[in-house]
């Protein structure tokens, strides 16, 4: 099933090129009152909002894919973390990003995952586009297998990470290259891109073989596969919770292969992804 949310907060499933309108579902919701549990209301309350769907899904209005605005399909995740470098023979890269930004350090391939947080204000949808900043410095796209949280947890074992996930989706890392922290060039307004749609876990049995693929203005940039991660999916989930409480919603974009180059306002990044889909972001300069 692949679960979009688009134009005016609408809920939609994606069928062909083809959305179903199924904002009654979220009907099923309870109300909210302040303080608010944690964790997105609709993939915290999942359980009912699946048969809603199903019920709905007869009777929605059908959208021509192309016609409507593609929001992140996830609106309210607790926070988006990131996996650092994931990637095989990381030890042996040095990659340089230009004046002003420290040259890689090597790195062994025993050391654990690294990670850090995208603010949630940098959540935007593929049909928001990117607003690029700071343009006398390198922005350059990281197109990443993305996973989202189903259920709630912490310290669990990879053997059990896989039962926590309730779907997956295309994520770009917009990256600033600079000096400071990760966290805070990451976390621009607009640089945490998720789309097109959630996938749920079912359609996607093996998340660790998964085609993954980035082209800028129809150029390849990336071109790889999530069996060339360090760290598979359920290790990348494991590990984090042993460092976060999961919550429902929470976003994990689980790293980006080699192939980095800056994009500049007007640049079309296009990411297609197996079993996902394809997702078309363009780049602006902030304040056009």
């Amino acid at each position: 099933m692949k679960i979009c949310r688009f134009d005016d907060n609408r809920l939609g499933l994606v069928d062909g090129d083809t959305i179903i309108d199924v904002t009654a579902a979220i009907d099923v919701l309870p109300a909210l009152r302040w303080s608010f549990p944690m964790g997105d209301p609709l993939i915290l309350h999942w359980d009912a909002i699946l048969p809603a769907l199903e019920a709905a899904a007869p009777s929605g209005t059908r959208h021509k894919l192309a016609e409507v605005r593609l929001l992140s399909p996830i609106a309210n995740p607790g926070k988006i973390i990131g996996i650092a470098g994931n990637r095989k023979n990381r030890h042996s890269e040095k990659l340089d990003f230009g004046p002003g930004v420290p040259v890689g350090t090597s790195r062994n391939d025993g050391d654990p995952a690294r990670m850090f947080i995208k603010a949630n204000s940098a959540l935007v949808g593929p049909s928001d586009g990117v607003a690029l900043r700071f343009l006398d410095r390198r922005n350059d796209p990281e197109a990443e297998f993305t996973i989202i949280i189903g259920r709630t947890c912490t310290d669990i074992t990879v053997a059990d990470a896989l039962d926590y996930i309730v779907g997956y989706c295309i994520g770009m890392d917009m990256t600033l290259r600079g000096a400071e922290s990760a966290s805070s060039r990451k976390s621009i307004d607009g640089y945490a891109v998720l789309g097109p749609w959630m996938v749920t876990a079912d359609e996607i049995p093996d998340p660790d073989n998964i085609s993954i693929a980035l082209s800028v203005n129809g150029e390849s940039l990336q071109d790889s596969n999530t069996s060339d991660m360090m760290f598979g999916i359920a290790e990348v989930v494991a590990h984090a919770s042993t460092f976060y409480t999961l919550h429902p919603g929470d976003v994990i974009m689980a790293g980006s292969p080699l192939g980095f180059e800056p994009v500049v306002p007007g640049d079309v990044m296009v990411a297609d992804f197996e079993r996902i889909g394809r997702m078309e972001i363009r780049a602006r300069a902030h304040g056009a």
